[in-house]
């Protein structure tokens, strides 16, 4: 998944749905009302709970439930 891709799927993220990404590893990391943040000039995926940000290697996401 590139970058562009997963920021695509992820715009619908309005801190009112929970994200769950599984990873290549069999890893997976559950984001509670999760939001996706503006791009930055790092251009890192980044995800906020409010509380906590997760940056995603897009590279290793396989895939993701919004629900």
């Amino acid at each position: 998944m590139t970058i562009d891709q997963l920021r695509q799927a992820l715009k619908e993220l309005n801190g009112q749905r929970d994200a769950v990404i599984y990873f290549t590893h069999a890893e997976k990391c559950i984001v509670t009302n999760a939001m996706l943040l503006p791009d930055e000039p790092d251009h890192l995926i980044k995800l906020t709970d409010g509380k906590h940000v997760y940056i995603l290697e897009s590279s290793q996401v396989t895939w993701i439930k919004i629900g």
